[in-house]
């Protein structure tokens, strides 16, 4: 089925949220209550926009109501997430390759956010502080409130987090302990990465390197390694020659900073 997007807005007299979609866009109710549950469906009630997963919900002739339908993607099982370590005030999570950080308006059954949300037994607020691409694996933070998520939203506009990668890279980058820094303009701004090889793989042809940046562009480890010939293994939209059938070879292997609830400075690593 292509993607629906519906718009509607609430009836008089009031009716259920399921029952109204269902009969504007001819799907069946179950298929409404899927597409709610896997955060799909939106509502607008006094200037705020949310997901709307309650389909008993009763909607007023003000509420704005959409649907962003795609079988396709609501069909996808993701990958599961991995807790690392509960903080109380955010834990850390191992997020594999495919799941993406967050959802679109399309839905979020298939974002670290949503099921780091599921996965407490008492619900928490969950907040994203930073992102890593879909195609990526490794490690992130959710905070659980918002005060947590601004502590950390101001650690990473400061940069006091370390963030740490592995990366797989196509072609020889030189021997064990090589340490380069990648300069270039990304987007029209400065961008900065820093580079150590660990090792080269001469029959594959490969040089694994632990990479930091020092500066947060769109892609940027990607961007940069192939910009110097060098482009990520498996990296599905840069390079030449790269590609290959087990993914993208680009892990965020360790995140370390300054706690900014007990002040002691800790690292999650994988």
């Amino acid at each position: 089925m292509e993607q629906i997007i519906y718009k509607t807005t609430g009836t008089n007299p009031p009716s259920q949220a399921a029952d109204l979609l269902a009969l504007r866009t001819g799907l069946s109710k179950g298929r409404i209550k899927d597409a709610m549950i896997k955060g799909a469906v939106w509502i607008k009630r006094k200037g705020s926009m949310k997901r709307l997963r309650k389909a008993t919900t009763i909607l007023s002739p003000h509420d704005h109501v959409e649907i962003h339908y795609d079988e396709k993607l609501l069909a996808i099982k993701p990958p599961e997430p991995r807790l690392v370590s509960d903080q109380g005030y955010y834990s850390i999570w191992f997020k594999p390759s495919g799941l993406m950080a967050q959802g679109t308006m399309f839905g979020d059954h298939c974002s670290l956010l949503r099921l780091a949300e599921l996965h407490f037994q008492v619900r928490r607020q969950v907040f994203l502080v930073h992102r890593l691409d879909r195609e990526a694996d490794g490690i992130m933070i959710i905070a659980h409130s918002k005060e947590s998520a601004a502590r950390f939203s101001e650690l990473f506009q400061k940069k006091l987090i370390t963030k740490e990668y592995r990366v797989e890279v196509m072609g020889d980058m030189g021997e064990q302990g090589k340490k380069g820094t990648i300069i270039l303009m990304l987007d029209n701004k400065p961008a900065v990465t820093d580079f150590e090889v660990i090792s080269h793989d001469q029959q594959k042809n490969v040089t694994l390197v632990s990479a930091f940046i020092r500066t947060g562009r769109l892609h940027q480890i990607r961007r940069h390694f192939e910009m110097i010939g060098h482009p990520v293994m498996g990296d599905p939209k840069y390079g030449k020659g790269n590609k290959n059938r087990e993914g993208m070879k680009l892990t965020a292997s360790a995140l370390q900073f300054t706690c900014p609830f007990t002040r002691k400075d800790v690292r999650f690593s994988i």
